[in-house]
């Protein structure tokens, strides 16, 4: 009880200084641009003024609103096409018997020590000869091949770690394994799967690489990140507009954490430690 109390206190110092330069992002953002240009965002203490306009143009003129759309579709298929790829693999891994399965398994965890710069000249390549370069579905398929070796890795731990009398009852009572698999391991691994969409969604949505070489930056198809990268580079000094525009970013990751997070730890933990 004696240490809890300073190591509450350097807690909150830390959490504190982790959060100033976020709060000071966020209280810029709606502020006017002349009050951005001429004082501290400190200042709102003593001069509380606020407004709506740096996020009303940002997103009626900056192509803001587009960009967030294309996000969503973007990161929603590649965040739900690994995870149901990355599900039944994992489970042939750990409950399944066929010819190599070890084998496999240890190419699939030899893929996570691959770079990803490395992948991007064959890759581009191949979606050319194949049409798919500008498209969605090329950033779709480039996501779902980045984020399967990992999301197989955890999902294979944590469904090994299921209980195997669960099985042997479900199959004595007449259940094929696809049955087993959505009634039973899809249910009991909510969390690990929670945590790998957070993960994989976040990895998506604050994708640019990915997105510039096998988009190429055209504005009808370009996400967010890419969007707000051309600002940087064209807004220059008006940074008032660019505190909008990542705070427009940022809302719909923050949802996404915050309502799946109670999933996050738990899923983490078991599918890294038992197995």
């Amino acid at each position: 009880m004696a240490l809890a109390l300073p190591a509450h206190v350097g807690l909150w110092i830390l959490c504190t200084i982790w959060l100033v330069p976020t709060v000071g992002l966020l209280v810029s953002s709606f502020r006017p641009a002349r009050d951005v240009a001429t004082s501290g965002w400190w200042t709102v203490l003593w001069n509380p003024t606020f407004t709506l306009e740096n996020y009303a143009q940002v997103l009626t003129t900056q192509n803001m609103a587009l960009s967030f759309a294309n996000s969503l579709v973007i990161t929603i298929p590649a965040t739900v096409i690994p995870l149901l790829i990355a599900a039944f693999a994992a489970y042939a891994f750990a409950w399944m018997e066929f010819p190599g399965r070890g084998a496999l398994f240890i190419v699939v965890v030899a893929l996570l020590v691959i770079p990803l710069q490395t992948t991007l000249v064959p890759v581009l390549r191949l979606f050319n000869a194949l049409g798919l370069t500008g498209t969605f579905p090329a950033l779709w398929l480039a996501h779902t091949g980045y984020g399967l070796p990992f999301a197989i890795y955890l999902l294979r731990n944590f469904i090994g770690s299921l209980p195997r009398d669960l099985f042997e009852s479900a199959y004595l009572d007449g259940a094929s394994p696809l049955t087993a698999f959505f009634r039973l391991v899809l249910p009991l691994s909510v969390p690990a799967l929670a945590s790998l969409a957070i993960f994989q969604f976040l990895w998506v949505w604050n994708d640019l690489l990915a997105a510039l070489i096998y988009l190429g930056g055209r504005p009808a198809v370009a996400p967010m990140t890419v969007t707000i990268s051309n600002l940087v580079n064209s807004l220059g000094g008006g940074w008032h507009l660019l505190t909008a525009a990542a705070f427009v970013s940022m809302a719909l990751p923050l949802i996404v954490f915050f309502a799946l997070q109670r999933y996050f730890v738990s899923g983490i933990l078991t599918g890294a430690v038992k197995g």
